[in-house]
């Protein structure tokens, strides 16, 4: 299928950068809030949801291939008869089961009203189930700290801060990813050794949010397709509108992980880009047609460099901005398609609110990356009751409740529609990362802890791009020289070969 993100600061201001800006904040993925909240007896669901990672015409990308050699590593999923997922039959099976379960998300802006509403569905099938459901502000470092201690409840986000390797300590067994990816999308994602342990709670495109009227009203007709036309459209802006062209939203932080999430499928059109990644030679470096996490990076630091963004990035505020691109005060933001819903919910002007691919192409052609949000995981030391529980729930959350089209979200099941937001996305070609080779499951994951670049996790490494545009004190390719040097010092650490 094809479908066509400076005035100078105090000294104030840069204490607050460092204190205040990218730092301990929910993952870039997720669809965060600021305010915090918890239901009792009522449950919810996790908010933007999983997503096809065979829409493209391009290529099979990673539907078709296993994670591992051991093809029955997931088939006895869970110990003492507990079915796998796909095994049970939501309304049919366990009519008699009683249990509790606690369920904790970051959505904490829809916990008592949306959430309660799915909630109220579920237990009319199941009315001796009752579901808790808590929404947790500062989300990833405050889950990280539940999940270590052990004391957290039944379902629950799984925090990046969890590699691969790790799944199996926190979470029991969904089944085996040959199974499961027939029916679900982006399970590789969260599969370890062939064994599944989350399913993704929304699937998103990679692109970037947009206010039509302002881009309109400063002359712009046609949509950008590289670096550099994005860029002259944001000076455009600037030039002919009041509106700040791009609101980073730094001071949330996990905002700022959209730029890491990029630069693989939509910078490259490579589904295995991530994967040749960790044997890549200086991946980071400028490459002459300008793709590649070069180049993401490059529009985000001459966006600051150039004055194009807000004039006090570390004031910024996530809940807010929601509003004021809903009104034409912001003229583009860059998250996942995830954010398109809650935009056009915050004001008045909801048809203003549109969704653009990725500024970059590959040889004429723009590609969009799919990938899931937060997956839901569901706790390997709950009680039998309540596992099978948060089995059924999570099974009619992602297949039979309205969430998916609420959010705006692409669906987990794979022959789920798709969201009307992506219907703009005409010759943009959507792929998703494949499942790494078998034996380097978790290989990525090292080689990117091992340098401390922190791609796609909590250390938000764009924020370091960020500063250095604003206050001049390093230029991009010193950045990434820099990165490049702390990859290949990974890379011999780990006596990962280096091939390309």
């Amino acid at each position: 299928m094809k479908l066509k993100k400076l005035a100078a600061l105090g000294m104030a201001t840069v204490m607050a950068f460092s204190l205040t800006a990218c730092g301990g904040d929910d993952g870039a993925a997720s669809s965060n809030t600021d305010s915090s909240s918890s239901t009792t007896d009522n449950a919810a669901s996790g908010s933007d949801n999983a997503a096809d990672t065979s829409t493209t015409d391009s290529s099979d990308n990673a539907a078709d291939t296993s994670t591992t050699d051991s093809s029955d590593a997931g088939s006895d999923a869970a110990a003492g008869g507990i079915p796998t997922i796909d095994q049970i039959n939501v309304g049919e099976d366990y009519q008699d089961l009683t249990a509790s379960i606690k369920i904790l998300t970051n959505r904490t802006d829809i916990v008592d009203t949306v959430y309660k509403g799915y909630a109220e569905e579920f237990m009319k099938l199941y009315p001796n189930i009752t579901v808790e459901y808590e929404g947790m502000t500062d989300y990833e470092e405050g889950v990280t700290l539940r999940l270590t201690a052990g004391d957290w409840g039944d379902i629950m986000f799984i925090p990046t801060s969890v590699s691969k390797n790790e799944l199996s300590t926190y979470f029991m067994p969904l089944g085996d990813y040959n199974t499961l990816d027939a029916i679900y999308n982006f399970v590789e994602e969260k599969t370890f050794e062939n064994v599944v342990y989350g399913i993704a709670n929304g699937g998103t495109a990679s692109g970037i949010a947009y206010n039509k009227k302002v881009w309109a009203d400063a002359g712009i007709t046609e949509m950008p397709k590289t670096p550099e036309e994005f860029l002259d459209d944001l000076q455009l802006i600037k030039d002919n509108t009041d509106a700040v062209p791009l609101y980073t939203n730094f001071a949330a932080g996990w905002t700022m992980g959209a730029w890491d999430a990029y630069t693989d499928c939509a910078a490259t059109g490579d589904p295995d880009f991530k994967n040749n990644m960790v044997h890549m030679s200086n991946p980071f470096a400028k490459r002459d047609d300008m793709t590649g996490p070069y180049a993401v990076y490059y529009i985000l630091y001459e966006s600051v460099a150039r004055g194009l963004v807000e004039d006090d990035p570390a004031s910024t505020d996530w809940e807010s901005s929601k509003g004021a691109i809903n009104r034409g005060e912001y003229a583009t933001m860059v998250l996942g398609s995830w954010c398109v819903e809650q935009f056009k919910e915050a004001g008045d002007n909801p048809d203003d609110i549109g969704y653009m691919p990725f500024p970059i192409s590959v040889n004429g052609q723009q590609y969009a990356g799919s990938g899931g949000n937060y997956a839901f995981g569901i706790n390997v030391d709950a009680s039998d009751d309540n596992k099978i529980a948060s089995m059924l729930y999570l099974k009619w959350l992602i297949e039979e409740s309205t969430i998916y089209l609420d959010e705006g979200s692409i669906p987990a099941r794979k022959d789920g529609e798709y969201p009307s937001v992506l219907e703009a996305f005409d010759g943009v070609t959507l792929l998703s990362n494949s499942p790494a080779p078998a034996g380097e499951e978790d290989l990525f994951d090292s080689v990117n802890n091992e340098s401390e670049v922190g791609i796609n996790n909590n250390d938000y490494p764009d924020c370091e791009i960020l500063e250095a545009a604003l206050y001049g004190t390093r230029t991009l390719d010193e950045i990434m020289d820099e990165w490049n040097q702390k990859w290949t010092a990974a890379q011999e650490s780990l006596g990962v070969e280096v091939n390309q």
